[in-house]
């Protein structure tokens, strides 16, 4: 695929999480993506999350019932060589539990084949996402 094909892809992507609209985010991935959160996230609990099922229930669901709020913010992407695009964007978002807000840097690294999502890296301020988690 052409890289503005795939910008294409990833933009849909954010746009289809930004309303909740899951069956469109799941159905960008391919069936054997591979997942992975940041190194010391919480969520990296379960590395690498297998498949469309595993990320919904191991990271979506996590984020929705530990979030008052979570948004993506600032979004822009950028055109990579091989199937790959990079995400920059910030995590504005408030945890139930401690009550805290964090507004956090993010980057994404997004590989495709075909159309669809094969592998996923996220990279992100760990130490703002643990200080929001803990009272």
């Amino acid at each position: 695929m052409s890289t503005n094909q795939n910008i294409q892809v990833i933009d849909n992507l954010y746009k289809a999480f930004a309303t909740g609209d899951m069956p469109t985010v799941l159905g960008a991935m391919n069936p054997k993506i591979e997942w992975n959160e940041a190194e010391s996230n919480s969520l990296a609990d379960g590395n690498p999350y297998i498949g469309p099922e595993a990320i919904l229930n191991g990271v979506f669901a996590r984020l929705g019932a530990n979030h008052e709020y979570f948004s993506l913010t600032d979004i822009t992407l950028h055109d990579m060589s091989d199937n790959k695009v990079l995400a920059t964007l910030r995590y504005d978002a408030k945890n139930k539990e401690t009550g805290k807000a964090y507004n956090a840097q993010v980057a994404h690294f997004w590989s495709l084949e075909e159309g669809k999502i094969v592998k996923f890296q996220q990279y992100a301020d760990t130490k703002k996402l643990a200080k929001a988690e803990n009272e």
